[in-house]
């Protein structure tokens, strides 16, 4: 197991996301943010506690997406879904998708498939933690990314909240 983000730059990492997206996204009401069931739910909520502290007076609109019915390898094992929240139109608004870690890419082709059953955003952007570079099956790279890694196919990289940290295994 080696460390690639230790507590102190996992939240470095997600400061300079939120002020990335702030920055290049100065009308927020016009922006919805998304994060992916199951672990892009958590780099979401972090990524919104640090954009209200760097814009308190915005009405940030956050939901998040499961993309289980839309993924290819539903047929190989039995998955469990997560819940869908999603309670604004992001017909016409810029989406940004939050994931943890962009491997094959796989999991953002579902998320777009899915976001298509909520109308038809003017554009959707992609944010990740972790980008793992060189292992993607699909033509899919991050806007926005904490961290770009290379790493053997493998190897797995594994955000760990509860240790505050992101590993390679």
């Amino acid at each position: 197991m080696k460390t690639i983000l230790d507590k102190q730059q996992l939240y470095l990492a997600i400061s300079r996301l939120a002020h990335q997206l702030v920055e290049n996204n100065i009308n927020l009401n016009e922006i919805i943010f998304i994060g992916l069931q199951p672990r892009g739910v958590q780099v979401g909520a972090k990524l919104m506690e640090c954009i209200k502290q760097i814009c308190p007076n915005e009405n940030l609109q956050y939901g998040v997406l499961d993309i289980t019915f839309y993924r290819d390898d539903v047929r190989d094992e039995l998955h469990v879904a997560n819940s869908t929240h999603i309670p604004f139109l992001i017909e016409g608004k810029t989406v940004i998708l939050i994931d943890d870690v962009l491997y094959t890419g796989r999991t953002i082709r579902a998320a777009l498939d899915a976001l298509q059953d909520f109308g038809r955003a003017k554009k959707v952007e992609l944010c990740v933690l972790v980008d793992r570079r060189f292992n993607r099956e699909l033509p899919i790279q991050p806007d926005y990314c904490g961290k770009a890694i290379d790493t053997a196919t493998y190897q797995k990289v594994k955000v760990e909240w509860d240790k505050e940290a992101v590993f390679l295994y």
